[in-house]
């Protein structure tokens, strides 16, 4: 990203690094031209600062952002400035949309006169696919193979797109299947730190900066990267040479002192701290840790903490760069003058952390003794449910109180067992959260090699799974030589992706789930992943638990969730002797012993040489040519979306919203999960018809991630998650709605048809935090498509809030102390929403509604259209439609 043109505090400079020279803002400089103390700034913020003093053209960035940020005090009034980000990260679920996006802009563009060649990427933009692997097959050597023949199988269309995207647009790179996850291949590889970019004659060094196409791209904060996810659709518009606009956000810090006691692992302390920062509430905040107890916690264990972000609700989770970060970048096999840049760079430009540094002065601050961290795990639905392993008997008992005590004898693959609520089905070793963590890793591996010591066996119900985020895992895994021993417990290697985390849990072995289904068990999944939520994990399991990768393994054993792993044995062993969890945990020293022998940077750069290559699946696929895409008619996963169709080149003037109608009523917490599924696509949903009608046979549905270049699946799939509770038709489940005014049950999809077809708006009704979860562009895609102009509910998720602003959507807000049950709002109503047609950042709206009674109501909301830029962008339409119309 090349520095602008302004640079009205004489900041630019040289650095020299060795015999290289570098061009840069001086953050110091900039203290002594304006007077102030950046040392008091949060490192976060100062990173932020050099952005702006990079990127000031007078437009987006003006003088007075930079003086603002660097005199910035917590309480300060809110300001409005211009982020952008040196690169964007994308995977392939909300990456295949994204790349459809910028092809369809492509076709936009020259049917109106333009270049299509001006659609493409402006900063470095790489695509990891590790989305669409699924757990098919598990628990045999072959199951690594045949998970990767049935991915390829399924998605050659979506690849082959991606190839040609590749080839099609420049500064773009795609990491192919079966390699790794994007956040891990992010922290072990794409990961600058300092980025060093050639411009010219010279050579522009500034700190590295990311947004990523997924809320959890904060892993890649624990390096002192700045960045987060956003959707889709900010991301293409980032692409596009768009900043996103924000506010200059409060900064929270979080002190860690001292260091975690034995038998505790960097999984408990993740959860132990989004329990934490939920409880203390900092959506749309930076967390920046701080504290000398940072030094006790490696990169792998600060990440598995950043990665957690969105869980506990923060933009970042920040960690600024320090002497464990280079220790890091050096044992990754990054190169010497890379890691000699970082260091330079940064301790000159007051960006390197030391525990004897005072700290910054933060907007409110959280202190945690990493000491007092116990063994944890989070559930059953939520990440921030933390319970004590100690408790987490009583608390899953409480879970199923009231349920049939049913117990069903159940045959399966030669074995022979009673299963009931509590059984532990599912258990995955999966995500880039934890399988980071060498010492996570290796200590499952331990706990595995001693439990087949002592003659334990997982129970026959459970379907384990070894998925982890990087190749490195498996190498150091069988260096250890614990590969095997995970293997006799049935964890064996199903792929390298993000599997059971996002749903890609694959089918249950049949007679199980159909024992689950026919007597409506609570049956559970433990996962060492970062969302839990309702229906995410596998449509047939109700309880999730998040958990560190030896309690994966551990649980695997137990087979069931009401035991207390701290006191009831796990089995016996050959002598008839009772084993406890206490007697195979590894110790610390254990762990470090065999992280010490077995992890090396020999296995970093051979993994990584060549990593955008891929295997004979990837290279062997033929390639689409060209600079437009050759769109198949017939094609069930990529199809030319509508967004662009008869765009005037001006945007029409904003206006009012009348005679809507409510399409859903939603509770507190609706993820963006339950508005997007990511999961399996049933039979007789809408999507199941629509896949079925085009020559799809329910065995080749893949899953709705899978569909997401297929606008088609996917609005039919939007607001159909089976676990969905619509309370405009109260006793249902799923995609289910009341048409209006004559109450008639029907489909979402098939009523937001027919209130199309008459011409009638929709809004939705929700309640707190809605669009929580992953940052699902879909979720505001499927939601334009459908007919919703207008969301209102009592909060929002930063990404989803943003999403919906990008499509055009209205997101309102109920005054503090109001919402649909004590305005006394049944749905039932017809909604006129005034004061759009001025919309202005923040504006109060009022909203009219009339009952079949014909009595009426008036109340006010606010428009969480937060910032001028937004409002330019909900005037176009959405954030592609505004970009599209600057290139003309």
């Amino acid at each position: 990203m090349a520095i602008a043109a302004g640079n009205s505090f004489g900041t630019r400079d040289k650095l020299n690094v060795g015999a290289q020279s570098f061009d840069i803002h001086r953050l110091e400089f900039l203290e002594k031209k304006i007077s102030c103390d950046l040392a008091k700034l949060p490192f976060s913020l100062r990173i932020l600062l050099e952005n702006l003093l990079r990127c000031e053209e007078g437009q987006f960035v003006r003088a007075d952002d930079i003086r603002a940020l660097a005199n910035w005090t917590p309480g300060a009034a809110e300001k409005e400035i211009a982020f952008m980000p040196a690169r964007v990260l994308l995977q392939d679920f909300t990456g295949v949309p994204a790349v459809v996006d910028l092809a369809t802009m492509r076709e936009a563009i020259k049917r109106m006169g333009g270049n299509p060649r001006l659609i493409n990427p402006l900063f470095p933009a790489e695509l990891v696919i590790d989305h669409s692997v699924q757990v098919d097959s598990f628990g045999s050597a072959s199951a690594f193979g045949l998970n990767a023949e049935l991915e390829f199988q399924r998605n050659i269309e979506r690849y082959a797109f991606l190839r040609w995207g590749q080839t099609a647009f420049q500064n773009f790179k795609v990491v192919p299947p079966d390699t790794g996850i994007c956040h891990q291949v992010n922290l072990e590889y794409l990961a600058r730190v300092v980025c060093a970019m050639p411009s010219g004659s010279r050579v522009e060094a500034y700190p590295d900066s990311v947004v990523g196409t997924d809320s959890h791209t904060t892993m890649v904060n624990a390096l002192g990267v700045f960045g987060w996810g956003v959707g889709g659709i900010e991301a293409e518009a980032a692409m596009l040479g768009q900043p996103s606009s924000m506010l200059i956000p409060d900064v929270v810090g979080f002190r860690l002192h001292g260091k975690l006691s034995e038998g505790c692992t960097a999984t408990d302390l993740v959860l132990t701290v989004t329990e934490m920062l939920r409880k203390k509430g900092v959506v749309g905040k930076f967390v920046e840790f701080c504290g000398t107890g940072l030094s006790s916690l490696s990169v792998p264990d600060r990440a598995t903490i950043a990665n957690m972000a969105p869980e506990y609700g923060a933009t970042m989770g920040f960690f600024p760069v320090d002497e464990e970060t280079l220790a890091y970048l050096q044992f990754t096999a990054r190169g010497a003058e890379q890691i000699a840049l970082v260091e330079a760079y940064c301790k000159e430009q007051m960006l390197f952390r030391t525990d004897d540094m005072a700290d910054p002065v933060f907007s409110d601050k959280l202190e945690l003794d990493l000491g007092t961290v116990e063994p944890t795990v989070a559930g059953p639905k939520r990440p921030q449910d933390r319970v004590s392993l100690r408790n987490a008997k009583s608390s899953f008992t409480k879970v199923v109180e009231g349920t049939p005590d049913r117990h069903v004898a159940v045959r399966n693959n030669g074995d022979s067992f009673d299963l009931s609520s509590g059984a532990v089905v599912i258990a995955a070793i999966t995500s880039c959260t934890n399988t980071s963590n060498p010492s996570l890793m290796l200590g499952a591996g331990l706990l595995a090699k001693k439990a087949v010591e002592r003659g334990l066996r997982v129970k026959p119900w459970v379907k384990t799974s070894l998925a982890p985020g990087s190749k490195v895992v498996t190498d150091y895994l069988e260096a250890s030589g614990l590969m095997s021993y995970l293997e006799k417990l049935s964890f064996h290697l199903v792929g390298y992706g993000c599997t059971t985390c996002i749903g890609n849990s694959g089918p249950l072995p049949e007679a199980i789930g159909t024992a689950i289904k026919d007597n409506n068990l609570v049956a559970v999944a433990v996962l060492s992943g970062n969302r839990n939520f309702e229906g995410r994990i596998h449509p047939l399991v109700r309880a999730n638990y998040l958990a560190s990768p030896p309690l994966v393994v551990a649980y695997a054993l137990a087979g069931r969730m009401d035991m207390d792993l701290t006191t009831e044995s796990l089995g016996s062993d050959s002598a008839g002797n009772p084993v406890y969890l206490r007697d195979i945990w590894p110790t610390p020293q254990e762990i470090e012993s065999t992280v010490r022998d077995s992890v090396t940077s020999e296995m970093y750069s051979k993994e990584y040489a060549n990593v955008f290559e891929g295997d004979a699946h990837w290279k062997s696929m033929p390639v689409p040519e060209g600079d437009l895409y050759r769109w198949d008619p017939k094609s069930t996963y990529i199809k030319q979306p509508p967004f662009f169709e008869n765009m005037p080149k001006t945007p029409p003037s904003l206006a009012d919203i009348h005679g809507a109608r409510v399409l859903a009523i939603l509770g507190d917490s609706v993820t963006t999960d339950h508005i997007s599924p990511a999961g399996s696509i049933p039979v007789d949903s809408p999507a199941g018809k629509y896949l079925i009608a085009n020559g799809v046979k329910p065995h080749d549905f893949n899953s709705y991630g899978a569909r997401r270049g297929n606008h088609e699946v996917m609005m039919r799939g939007t607001f159909a998650n089976i676990r969905l509770r619509n309370q405009l038709a109260p006793g249902t489940e799923g995609c289910w709605t009341l048409f209006l005014p004559d109450s008639e049950k029907m489909t979402i999809y098939d009523a937001a048809v027919k209130y199309r077809e008459g011409g009638v708006p929709l809004v939705v009704l929700a309640g707190k935090e809605y669009g929580s979860g992953s940052s699902r562009d879909w979720a505001a895609k499927g939601t334009r498509l459908l007919g919703v102009r207008a969301v209102i509910a009592e909060s929002y998720e930063r990404i989803h809030r943003s999403n919906l602003v990008g499509m055009g959507v209205l997101p309102l807000e109920f005054k503090a102390g109001e919402n649909r049950e004590t305005l006394g709002l049944t749905g039932q109503e017809v909604f006129e929403i005034e004061g759009v047609a001025s919309l202005s950042p923040k504006k109060t709206i009022v909203v009219r509604t009339k009952s079949g009674d014909a009595s009426t109501k008036t109340f006010t909301a606010m428009a969480r259209v937060d910032t001028p830029e937004e409002v330019s962008y909900y005037h176009h339409g959405g954030i592609l439609q505004y970009v599209l119309r600057q290139m003309l």
